[in-house]
């Protein structure tokens, strides 16, 4: 019996806890998008296969360790290897340190736009508003500018409502906040949803959004772009799910639940397109303009275009507009308080520090850190510590996850495992996805890129100066690397804890 580490109490509370990390504010925005530009429903084709062959696998195999290892991904990787116990660290550190402190500022936008939905307070001029009134962008991400108030106050309640979740723990925070937030995220969306679907004009977008194009299946962009939506879209690479899995009691169905999560993300993913593309139809037919030029991607579908078009709508315009933001704000919260538990688990496990004083000082520290993003130039900071830790970094640490299990733990061994435990077995082609497939595919997408930006500089129209992603975005991974070396240098304050045959 593991006396000494908490466990979900039910299995769909884990399942939900999982889903909301996956579930964040890019599976809303980015997932239909992509869709969209590669082919509509043919894309779910692609998409399907690198689901199959890479997301489920990677996903079975970030809950396979952390079930069998029952620590955190630092803990987990030092029982299989403990010269490999800093890839743990860096995962969770840059995703604490980078990730999560603008992630919530992205939140905290939503919190701010909720509030705006009262009044429309964003007028004629959405663009306008979201940048230079709001955000009070500056031109350059050297030039810091002013701390903008009510990000900063969003920012605050943000990260209060993180420190309240995670502070009571597994089964008393997450596991209880999920059970609210995912069924109430769920039905949300199908109210938006049913909402959208009467308006004049919004079957024509939810049509160009699902049209099936298959000449499109023939080039190389749209299984590219199904592989990385894969990677963005489930929450790999950060050791979220590996800590989440730890809590699981000993006998759990691995590969069910791995898959069940991967399928409910893409499904509440995919009926989030129909309430996104449907109100950009009746935009479009609205406003009489192409529908080509009101689709925008990311950032400025949510704050730019969706404002507009909730301004348009013919009855409940400020209803509307708080169901939406609240649906966004609901999903960011669910992904951010996985990403301080994963790193609060961390901590705890290798230093024993009581779990409230470790979230506290993460909490004050996560803010704290979130305050650049809120300033002037932090829209620029975002936008270049984004593209490097969420493109390099995470397909990075993926990569050297793989070789480690696949190649130094052994593919076949964790096979075994989460097969003895699971309804359904995975057969040798999670061997080959793990040890061949996935490094293979992140790899090419990350000399892509690479490629890509020393062929031009990151950043809109024409890319930000070498000097701002030089000091931002590669020394953010290099000073997150340097931390994660340090910290597992240092000892485990129960080296018992390491043994693999002990109960945890």
């Amino acid at each position: 019996m593991e006396a000494h580490r908490a466990q979900w109490k039910t299995q769909w509370g884990f399942l939900l806890a999982a889903i909301g990390s996956a579930i964040g504010l890019g599976s809303i925005w980015r997932f239909a998008y992509v869709c969209y530009e590669n082919g509509g429903g043919a894309y779910l084709i692609p998409y399907f296969v690198a689901l199959v062959t890479a997301g489920i696998p990677l996903m079975i195999l970030e809950y396979g360790i952390g079930h069998q290892m029952r620590g955190s991904a630092p803990m987990s990787f030092a029982k299989i290897r403990p010269h490999w116990e800093w890839l743990g660290w860096w995962m969770v550190i840059f995703v604490m340190f980078g990730i999560a402190m603008y992630y919530a500022v992205i939140i905290s936008w939503c919190a701010c736009y909720l509030g705006f939905s009262f009044n429309l307070a964003w007028g004629a001029d959405p663009n306008s508003f979201f940048f230079k009134q709001f955000l009070g962008v500056t031109t350059s991400p050297l030039e810091m500018g002013d701390v903008r108030s009510p990000i900063l106050l969003g920012l605050l309640i943000v990260w209060l409502v993180n420190w309240v979740i995670v502070f009571f723990g597994v089964e008393h925070g997450i596991e209880r906040a999920n059970k609210i937030f995912m069924p109430l995220l769920f039905v949300l969306i199908l109210v938006l949803v049913g909402w959208v679907w009467f308006l004049p004009g919004a079957k024509e977008g939810i049509i160009r959004y699902l049209k099936p194009d298959f000449s499109r299946l023939a080039g190389a962009k749209v299984w590219i772009d199904a592989y990385s939506q894969i990677f963005f879209t489930l929450s790999l690479g950060f050791g979220i799910m590996v800590t989440y899995a730890s809590y699981l009691p000993r006998k759990a169905d691995i590969n069910f639940n791995a898959s069940m999560a991967c399928l409910v993300d893409t499904v509440i993913s995919l009926i989030a397109g129909l309430a996104v593309f449907g109100t950009l139809g009746y935009m479009a037919a609205q406003t009489n303009k192409p529908f080509e030029q009101v689709v925008q991607h990311g950032i400025g579908l949510a704050f730019v275009a969706y404002p507009q078009a909730i301004s348009l709508l013919p009855g409940f315009p400020r209803l509307f507009g708080v169901l939406f933001f609240l649906t966004l704000m609901i999903a960011g919260i669910a992904s951010s308080i996985s990403i301080l538990e994963a790193f609060s688990a961390s901590v705890i496990d290798k230093f024993h520090y009581p779990r409230k004083v470790v979230v506290t000082v993460l909490s004050i520290l996560g803010f704290l850190g979130g305050i650049v993003f809120a300033t002037g130039g932090g829209f620029a900071w975002l936008d270049i510590v984004d593209h490097f830790l969420s493109n390099y970094g995470l397909f990075a640490s993926c990569i050297l996850q793989c070789i480690l299990v696949g190649w130094i733990y052994g593919a076949n061994r964790l096979r075994e495992h989460v097969n003895s435990i699971s309804f359904f077995r995975v057969g040798r082609l999670f061997n080959f996805s793990i040890r061949y497939l996935v490094p293979g595919v992140l790899f090419f997408l990350l000399i892509s890129l690479l490629i890509q930006d020393i062929r031009k500089p990151y950043g809109p129209e024409g890319g930000y100066s070498w000097i701002a992603i030089i000091l931002i975005g590669r020394d953010w991974l290099v000073l997150t690397l340097i931390a994660a070396l340090m910290v597992a240098m240092r000892p485990w304050r129960n080296p018992s804890k390491l043994d693999i045959s002990q109960p945890v």
